[in-house]
């Protein structure tokens, strides 16, 4: 149960963005997976934990409280 959240991370990442693309070298992963977390996953996904905003809306939302 620990590591339950960081394997649905994998899993969602897997699923969402890296099957799309043939990786070619650990600078490439890197950089696939840098994008999806700071174009996608903290910006637009929307996360039920955070009461269905991205993390960055869910943060901002928080601030202003």
């Amino acid at each position: 149960w620990d590591n339950a959240c960081i394997e649905s991370y994998h899993a969602v990442i897997k699923r969402e963005w890296l099957n799309r693309f043939k990786i070619m070298n650990y600078k490439h992963a890197y950089q696939l997976v840098f994008e999806y977390l700071e174009g996608f996953y903290n910006t637009v996904r929307i996360h039920s934990h955070c009461d269905y905003l991205s993390p960055n809306e869910y943060e901002m939302r928080y601030m202003l409280e």
